[in-house]
C-alpha cells in the first residue's frame, strides 16, 4: 500500500500534472472574471446601444416552454472573449518559443570546446595515417 501512495505522489508531483492543475484553477477563475465582465459590463452596454434592451430577457415562449436565447447570446459573448484571450496568450507563448528556438540555433552553430578538441584529434589522426 505504501508503494501505491509513493507512486501516486511521484505521478502527482510531475511537472505536467501540476502545471495542468494550476492551469485549470486559473482557467476557472478567468472564466468567472469574463462571465462577470460580459454580464455586468458588455451586455448592459450592448443593451444601451440597442435602446435599453436587456439581452438576457430575450426569450421565445412556445406553449409552456421558454427558450432563453438571450442568455445563450450572452454565453456566446463569454466564449468569444475567452477564446480571444487564449489566442493572445498562445500567440505570446509562440513568440517567446520562437525567440528561444533562435537562441538555441545560434548556440548550436558555435561548436563547443569539446567538439573543437575532438575535431582537432580527428584531423591529427587522419594526418598520421
Amino acid at each position: 500500500m505504501k508503494s501505491f501512495f509513493e507512486e501516486f505522489k511521484k505521478f502527482a508531483m510531475r511537472g505536467n500534472v501540476v502545471d495542468m492543475a494550476v492551469g485549470i484553477v486559473i482557467g476557472a477563475a478567468f472564466g468567472k472574471i469574463v462571465a462577470s465582465l460580459v454580464e455586468n459590463i458588455v451586455t448592459p452596454t450592448i443593451g444601451l446601444v440597442l435602446g435599453g434592451i436587456d439581452l438576457t430577457s430575450f426569450t421565445i415562449n412556445i406553449g409552456s416552454a421558454s427558450i432563453a436565447y438571450g442568455t445563450f447570446l450572452q454565453s456566446i459573448i463569454d466564449f468569444i472573449i475567452i477564446a480571444f484571450a487564449i489566442f493572445l496568450v498562445i500567440k505570446g507563448m509562440n513568440k517567446l518559443q520562437r525567440h528561444e528556438d533562435k537562441k538555441t540555433e545560434a548556440q548550436q552553430k558555435v561548436p563547443s570546446e569539446e567538439v573543437i578538441l575532438l575535431r582537432e584529434i580527428r584531423d591529427t589522426l587522419k594526418k598520421g595515417e
